[in-house]
């Protein structure tokens, strides 16, 4: 693959239609995409000033954590890149589902840079079907 130039790859990120989260091994948010904001309703500079924790639902946030940790000291995700359904929250308080994948970043080296995970909204089609199969919202 061709080595590209850092700013056509921030500009890629940054462009891109799919919201794009990178946090640091240490759980701090380095990238927070335009899509990102769109999303979940916070700016940049709101995630990485105050972390991850603005989106997770506070029931969530230790069993991330967790998966968070383990997947940095491991170097591999539970889920191996497929997507997962989960909750999150919006900056109006709404409450989100999404569809997330999630990976392990490495630099060169191969020393573990931090996780990327990439969100999708997916609250109309698991309310949608939520209501076909006739199950209360929660």
């Amino acid at each position: 693959m061709p080595e590209f130039d850092a700013k056509l790859l921030a500009a890629i990120i940054e462009q891109s239609g799919n919201a794009t989260i990178f946090a640091n091994t240490d759980g701090v948010v380095q990238i927070w995409n335009e899509a990102a904001e769109s999303l979940f309703g916070y700016s940049a500079e709101e995630a990485s000033r105050t972390g991850m924790d603005l989106i997770i639902p506070e029931r969530l946030r230790a069993p991330h954590w967790a998966g968070f940790k383990r997947a940095i000291e491991t170097g591999k995700t539970r889920l191996n890149g497929n997507p997962t359904l989960t909750r999150a929250t919006h900056k109006s308080g709404a409450r989100l589902y999404v569809e997330m994948t999630f990976a392990v970043v490495r630099g060169g080296a191969g020393a573990v840079l931090g996780a990327v995970a990439v969100p999708g909204d997916a609250t109309e089609r698991y309310e949608q079907e939520r209501a076909r199969r006739g199950s209360p919202t929660t």
